[in-house]
C-alpha cells in the first residue's frame, strides 16, 4: 500500500484504503521486489521503500498469527500444553496441531495430526508462548471452526516470508505420522 507520504506500508489485513499493491506471500519474490524497485513502477510513481520491509512483513505476519491463537485461546479454542492437547486430540476437537520446531522431537513425535487437519511447525516455543500467555509452549490444539481456518491461512503466509532451512513444508495437512 502506498501512503499520502508515498511511502510503502504492508496492508497485511488488506483493508487499508486505496490502491495496494499485491506481492505474493514469499521472501524472494518481495526480496527482488524490494531490489528491482517494482513499488514505483506498480504504484505509477515514485515510492520510498523503507529499510527492511521484508522484516517487517514477517513480524507483522508473526503478530498475526499470534493474535489469532490468542483469540482462539481466549475463546475456549486452543490449548497449549502436552497434555490438553492429547486430549484434546484423543476427543477429536483439534483440527490444527502447532509444535515448537526446537521443542523435544521425542515429544512432538507422541502427537499427530487431526484426522482432516493440519500440522504447524516451525514456529518456536518463544513464539508460541506470547501467543498463550506464558514464557514458551511447545504443543498446542486448536478447534475446528474459523479461527482455525484462519490460524492456518496466517501461518501459510508466515511460512512463505521465513526461509525454510530445510526447504520442506512446515504447514502441512494430514502427513504428520505418531
Amino acid at each position: 500500500m502506498v501512503g499520502p507520504d508515498d511511502q510503502i506500508y504492508p496492508d497485511l489485513a488488506g483493508k487499508l484504503p486505496g490502491r495496494g499493491i499485491y506481492v505474493t506471500a514469499a521472501r524472494a519474490p518481495l526480496e527482488k521486489a524490494v531490489a528491482k524497485r517494482i513499488f514505483s513502477r506498480g504504484a505509477k510513481r515514485q515510492v520510498q521503500v523503507p529499510d527492511g520491509l521484508v522484516d517487517l512483513v514477517e513480524a507483522g505476519l508473526l503478530r498475526r498469527v499470534q493474535d489469532a491463537l490468542a483469540m482462539a485461546r481466549k475463546a475456549g479454542q486452543a490449548v497449549s500444553g502436552y497434555e490438553k492437547v492429547r486430549a484434546m486430540l484423543d476427543r477429536e476437537e483439534a483440527r490444527v496441531l502447532l509444535q515448537a520446531r526446537d521443542g523435544s522431537e521425542r515429544g512432538k513425535g507422541k502427537l499427530s495430526t487431526p484426522q482432516g487437519g493440519r500440522w504447524i511447525g516451525f514456529l518456536t516455543m518463544d513464539e508460541l508462548g506470547l501467543a498463550f500467555g506464558r514464557e514458551r509452549v511447545v504443543h498446542a490444539a486448536v478447534a475446528a471452526g474459523t479461527l482455525a481456518r484462519r490460524i492456518v491461512e496466517e501461518a501459510t503466509r508466515l511460512q512463505g516470508i521465513r526461509h525454510s532451512e530445510d526447504g520442506a513444508s512446515a504447514v502441512q495437512k494430514d502427513t504428520k505420522n505418531a
